[in-house]
């Protein structure tokens, strides 16, 4: 699955090759927040970070292979986080905490904006990052579906629900909310949107008296 945890320390041991690397795709995730793809260039990237466009080309092939590097980056880091997260907490819990991530991520100043921006501008001009992008929707709706399966299975969330639906809606609700906080802060309260939308969700799926939960072999799939 994935989220944009702050760049950390390079681990003991670690090349000096490999902090290297990994400085000039931070400062190439920060070109790419502010700039998109197109306004971004090698000569910015290497203005920023202090180096020559060799030490660039060292490292990765061209502006397309070190945006690939930034997204598959970004979206390991989302996915961790959401994993993290979601350790040890039942279904209704879970989804809650995915939330909660979403939200620390959208009000952080760890380039919130990275994957939104570059997955508007590639549509129709970008196939690799599409395809990246489209990973990642993929493996968080099937994570979110999962979850749903799993409160089914245990009995806690209604059996007749449908579990891709539930996750496809709730993965619409978090990213057109987050779309709409960046255009508009002071007139939408992300918070309170969301926990809005975790009440009705979590009215709607509760198990009521006389309902069947799911039955065997019908819990999680991947």
């Amino acid at each position: 699955m994935s989220a944009d945890p702050v760049a950390k320390v390079p681990p003991k041991g670690s090349s000096r090759r490999d902090r290297s690397r990994r400085e000039l795709l931070q400062t190439a995730i920060d070109c790419f927040s502010r700039h998109g793809y197109q306004g971004t260039s090698i000569d910015r990237i290497a203005r920023m970070a202090g180096v020559t466009k060799g030490a660039i080309y060292y490292h990765f092939r061209d502006k397309a292979d070190l945006l690939a590097a930034a997204v598959d980056d970004r979206v390991g880091a989302f996915e961790q986080r959401v994993q993290s997260a979601c350790e040890g907490a039942g279904p209704s819990e879970a989804l809650d905490a995915i939330a909660k991530v979403c939200i620390q991520h959208a009000r952080s100043a760890d380039h919130p904006r990275f994957a939104i921006k570059l997955m508007v501008e590639s549509i129709d001009t970008n196939d690799q990052v599409i395809v990246q992008m489209r990973g990642m929707m993929r493996r968080f709706r099937a994570f979110l579906r999962n979850l749903i399966r799993d409160g089914q299975q245990s009995g806690a969330f209604r059996a007749d629900a449908d579990a891709e639906a539930v996750a496809a809606s709730y993965a619409a609700s978090v990213i057109g909310t987050e779309v709409q906080f960046y255009l508009d802060p002071e007139r939408v309260a992300l918070d309170g949107t969301l926990e809005a939308y975790l009440n009705q969700l979590s009215a709607d799926l509760v198990a009521r008296p006389g309902t069947e939960t799911a039955t065997p072999g019908e819990g999680s799939n991947d």
